[in-house]
């Protein structure tokens, strides 16, 4: 199927490695220009240098997404490169396990506020595109109750914000959030307890996981690359799980 992405540019935060790797390597094996951003310089300047061996311009751009300066920095670097921004992918995000103000200030820096100054500094160049299309990396533990007390309040308010700018932004910009389940990649919180606990892993999984295994981050980009394309021209709000069965809400 040709989603009709050749050229068009897009931005992803968190880009560097895990899911927004996949979803930017995603987006260039169907034609698009890509811009990243991190913060680690060494990890980004790998994954630039993967996009560009698939045949597309990429652009690299160290920026912590808790700082309202980098945001907008890194979507002017991208306008500035590629003379145009289509589409905006929020990846960027995490949360700790501790209950203290910190905790939940840094979970609502990284998850919420970085998403809204990002959709913000796009929206005017994704208008002046003639559209364009946003998507929020939220979780299934923003569907339902479960991880981390500030990681599950910041994910539902990411799905929410999603919504909101949908009805927003409609009918010119597209909005929608995707819910992965547990992914695992190396390097990541799941990877990690992997190789840690293999045993405890393989009894997480049969408990939780119908699907019987762990996504892979590919497996979460094909379906942000799908709904990032004009294939997808009539979804918009929504929020979407993908996550082998393991989450529990019938919504």
């Amino acid at each position: 199927m040709d989603l009709h992405l050749t050229d068009k540019v897009a931005l992803i935060t968190g880009g560097s490695r895990g899911i927004g790797r996949a979803i930017a390597l995603g987006l260039a094996d169907e034609g698009v220009r890509v811009a990243i951003c991190a913060r680690g310089e060494d990890a980004l300047r790998a994954t630039e240098a993967d996009l560009r061996a698939r045949g597309v311009d990429a652009l690299a751009v160290v920026a912590d997404v808790t700082r309202g300066e980098d945001v907008e920095r890194a979507v002017g670097e991208t306008v500035a490169r590629f003379s145009a921004l289509h589409i905006l992918v929020n990846n960027a995000g995490g949360s700790t396990r501790d209950d203290t103000d910190d905790a939940w200030d840094a979970a609502y820096q990284m998850n919420v506020l970085a998403a809204a100054r990002a959709t913000r500094a796009a929206v005017p160049h994704l208008r002046a595109a003639a559209g364009g299309s946003i998507v929020h990396i939220a979780s299934i533990y923003g569907r339902e109750s479960g991880g981390p007390m500030p990681y599950n309040a910041m994910k539902a308010a990411t799905i929410s914000h999603a919504k909101a700018m949908a009805l927003a932004l409609a009918p010119d910009i597209r909005v929608n959030a995707v819910a992965p389940g547990s992914t695992a990649f190396p390097g990541g919180s799941w990877g990690r307890r992997l190789e840690e606990d293999p045993e405890g892993m393989r009894r997480f999984v049969e408990q939780n996981i119908p699907m019987g295994r762990f996504a892979t981050p590919e497996e979460i980009a094909n379906v942000v690359v799908f709904l990032c394309s004009d294939r997808a021209g009539w979804v918009t709000g929504a929020c979407i799980n993908v996550d082998g069965g393991q989450s529990r809400s019938n919504i």
